[in-house]
């Protein structure tokens, strides 16, 4: 199934859409990756579902409080991107807290954990990692609020709100330049060491509510040998459309244990890609406009909305725009050597450069993530990230 040529007045949803016109998961011998899990689609298919519902489905909403108390009550249009964010984000919350095994129980009451996690991202002004937030702090990006991000501009943004939480304490590092730095990473997550404490303490500003309620049992007394990090890696891997000689090497990103998935798609049309089966990626579609939800005043979330209950969504590896974002997860420093060690060993043309520390051409890794600061790093953001107003809906 393939729709082209909408604009913003005629958006594609699911709204729109039957469920049986929903492409059921394909039987087929090849394995299955999603999220560094393997799978046998032939016998394991409940499995596989049950693992893509358990993932955090953040879409367009509507019916929210205004942004900036004047600017816009929904997303629809334009907010995809900041969903896919908001989705490899509560990827590594749930890694975090929950594990990568955990698994979403339909009308069970929930862990506290997952209850304080889900109200991170509620379409409210004061959640830690809400579309408000984001559409705001993308301001100091040079974004206006209501204007399309591309998936660097997104990591910028999480980085900087991933200093209010407090409850998580985890550190998120964007790596410039296609190279991600092995002893920058090591300073950013143990700033105790011999570094000279590179890393900014939030502990002096407030925190947020939706990264606090509830969560006070879960702030460890002792500081953490190592804050746990969500790398995210902008990448270019081609020009207009995806350089063949990368897909083997982008399939076996979603093997990595440590994989938060990528986030990319085509310009002004963004997807979550969690996996891939055979030569199709298999993503979680943000482009669905649901009614904002607000939380009882327990905290709870009334929150099948946030979860995928069909079958996701699939697409081709060369439909893949080639401005794309992957990420990864690692909660201790044995697991972020394990992810250099398996990146070390990839066989196919690399994606980016693993270095221990960092070359003589680079800048300092803070002055690199202040990309609005670059007249070059601005004009090839705006480059890639088409403003235009009409929309390539991809195949389902």
């Amino acid at each position: 199934m393939r729709f082209v040529g909408f604009s913003l007045t005629a958006t594609l949803t699911y709204d729109t859409l039957r469920f049986g016109e929903f492409e059921d998961f394909p039987e087929t011998s090849d394995p299955v990756w999603i999220l560094g899990k393997e799978f046998n689609a032939l016998t394991e298919r409940d499995d596989i579902l049950s693992d893509v519902t358990s993932r955090l489905w953040f879409t367009y909403r509507k019916n929210f409080q205004p942004i900036g108390g004047t600017g816009p009550t929904s997303d629809t249009g334009w907010g995809c991107m900041l969903r896919c964010g908001q989705m490899i984000l509560g990827q590594a919350l749930v890694c975090r807290h929950l594990g990568r095994d955990w698994r979403w129980d339909k009308g069970q009451r929930q862990r506290d954990a997952y209850v304080s996690l889900l109200n991170a991202f509620i379409d409210k002004k004061d959640s830690c990692y809400s579309i408000h937030q984001i559409a705001q702090m993308g301001v100091g990006e040079g974004k206006s609020i209501g204007q399309w991000y591309g998936p660097n501009t997104v990591a910028q943004v999480l980085k900087k709100l991933a200093m209010f939480d407090r409850w998580s304490r985890q550190v998120v590092h964007v790596a410039m330049d296609n190279t991600v730095v092995i002893e920058d990473i090591k300073r950013l997550c143990m700033p105790w060491l011999d570094y000279g404490g590179a890393c900014a303490d939030p502990g002096g500003a407030s925190a947020l509510n939706g990264c606090m309620e509830g969560a006070g049992a879960m702030v460890e007394e002792e500081g953490p040998l190592w804050r746990p990090l969500v790398l995210l890696i902008p990448l270019r891997l081609g020009l207009t459309d995806i350089n063949e000689a990368y897909i083997e090497t982008l399939k076996q990103c979603f093997m990595l244990p440590q994989s938060l998935g990528v986030i990319g798609g085509k310009p002004n049309s963004a997807h979550y890609f969690i996996g891939y089966v055979g030569e199709e990626l298999i993503y979680l579609d943000p482009h669905t406009t649901q009614p904002s939800v607000e939380p009882s005043d327990d905290g709870q979330v009334h929150d099948d909305t946030y979860h995928c209950q069909h079958p996701p969504c699939r697409m081709h590896i060369c439909e893949l725009d080639p401005s794309i974002a992957a990420g990864f997860f690692c909660k201790t420093e044995d697991e972020f050597d394990d992810w250099c060690m398996r990146i070390r060993r990839v066989r196919n043309l690399p994606m980016f450069e693993l270095v221990e520390s960092q070359p003589s051409h680079m800048v300092s890794v803070d002055v690199l993530n202040l990309t609005p600061d670059f007249p070059d790093s601005d004009r090839l953001e705006r480059f890639f990230d088409s403003e235009d107003e009409e929309f390539e809906i991809l195949s389902l």
